[in-house]
């Protein structure tokens, strides 16, 4: 093994000395006269190799701190535990930019979501900061006083934690400043802001519906399936002989652009749906209206929505662009065009109520055209459906999730608990 050499740490000869040494390397002719002095007044600079081979050498003031840092290097290069400060100080912009093409994110809806958190919030306020330098009172500060409503909170800082993990894994930094955050707590909600609408209501919001889209809520109602997935049916997945609909995959909003998506929102999503009677006249009218091709086009080729059961009222019509050029319309049903009608209907029919959103401060209509899945749910729980069967209906993994999060009281349940403690009758027993 090579003798360590002896001049390590190695002080640096300074212009402003007056030693010896310092003045022999820039002498007073050139840098001009100085006062004599025995001590020189240059910095140590600690020499070594990382373990890739490169020469490292950074400066300190004293010879006791150069030695102390030779030390601990030495020791992290044998232990393998040595990082180069010099990666950790690229900035967040930078990192990002190695970071985010190794993420692997398979839904469209999640990558958007990951994408909208770092240009809103991330970027702004963290893009030119050095990774190494954020703290963690720093980030717990933004996410308390800068970032507001519980859902945001979280979703940024899923992000940078994400970001903070990968780069402390890359050994660009020796602390992930994002671990142990506190979040805002979730807003509570009335159970009375929670209650779906009942059959009886929903029947009055039909009434006052647009008569095109009628079928369509009468679907939703019926199956309990999600927007994106009954928007995204295809007649080739119908099969009206046993009354079932097999669900293989939807159409997600990707930054206004409606694609069509292979999974579901999870595996549970792959399913197969029974149709009631009523469901079933609500496709037939709709088939029978567009007569869907009964070919099963990949998502690869397109959205090819002449195969879609559910299409808006222009399918099937031309309209110029903006070049007097005819263009078929696709007519493939988005949210915010239908809730041109929805909203209107809930209020002609009496039940709209407008509920503020604790969290970001808007106010939201209920019901919701999504509020028909809990109306499904809760329908399913009356009627004694195990909760099994419930969650493969409805496309979960889990049963819990599906009584916790869908399936509601009923509205008699105060009722029947006063009788039960005025007479002492034993309350009936729900599987």
């Amino acid at each position: 093994m090579a003798r360590r050499a002896t001049n390590n740490p190695r002080q640096l000869r300074e212009k402003g000395c007056g030693c010896k040494l310092c003045l022999e390397k820039y002498p007073a002719e050139k840098y001009g006269e100085r006062k004599s002095r025995r001590d020189c007044l240059g910095s140590w600079q600690a020499r070594y190799r990382d373990p890739s081979g490169k020469q490292c050498g950074p400066v300190f003031p004293t010879q006791k701190e150069a030695s102390a840092h030779l030390d601990k290097v030495r020791t992290q290069v044998r232990e393998g535990t040595y990082q180069d400060p010099k990666r950790g100080a690229i900035t967040v912009d930078e990192w990002y930019e190695v970071w985010w093409p190794t993420v692997k994110i398979k839904s469209v809806t999640t990558k958007n979501r990951k994408l909208s958190a770092w240009t809103v919030h991330v970027q702004p306020k963290w893009g030119k900061r050095k990774l190494n330098s954020i703290t963690w009172i720093q980030v717990q500060d933004w996410i308390t006083n800068e970032v507001k409503g519980h859902a945001t909170q979280k979703k940024v800082l899923e992000l940078l934690r994400h970001m903070m993990v990968a780069a402390l894994r890359d050994r660009r930094i020796t602390v992930n400043p994002t671990l142990d955050i506190e979040v805002a707590p979730a807003p509570a909600r009335h159970p009375d802001d929670m209650i779906p609408p009942t059959a009886e209501q929903c029947a009055l919001i039909r009434q006052h519906l647009t008569a095109y889209y009628r079928p369509l809520v009468v679907f939703a109602e019926e199956t309990g399936m999600r927007w994106g997935e009954y928007t995204g049916l295809r007649a080739c997945n119908v099969d009206l002989e046993r009354c079932t609909v097999k669900v293989k995959e939807v159409l997600v909003d990707d930054r206004g652009k409606i694609r069509r998506k292979m999974a579901p929102k999870s595996r549970a999503g792959f399913r197969t749906v029974p149709l009631t009677p009523a469901a079933v006249e609500a496709v037939k009218a709709m088939m029978d209206k567009h007569k869907p091709a009964m070919t099963e086009s990949s998502i690869e080729d397109g959205m090819h929505p002449e195969e879609l059961v559910f299409r808006g009222p222009l399918a099937g019509r031309t309209r110029k662009d903006k070049e007097g050029v005819p263009v078929d319309l696709d007519a493939v049903l988005t949210r915010p065009n239908f809730r041109r009608h929805w909203i209107p209907a809930i209020k002609a029919a009496g039940l709209a109520r407008v509920v503020k959103n604790a969290e970001t401060g808007r106010n939201e209509f209920w019901p919701r055209v999504h509020d028909l899945r809990h109306t499904f749910a809760t329908r399913l729980k009356d009627a004694g459906v195990p909760e099994k069967d419930v969650q493969v209906i409805m496309g979960h993994e889990r049963g819990g999730k599906v009584t916790w999060l869908y399936q509601h009281a009923g509205a008699d349940l105060v009722d029947e608990v006063r009788a039960a403690l005025v007479s002492g009758r034993h309350l009936r027993a729900v599987s």
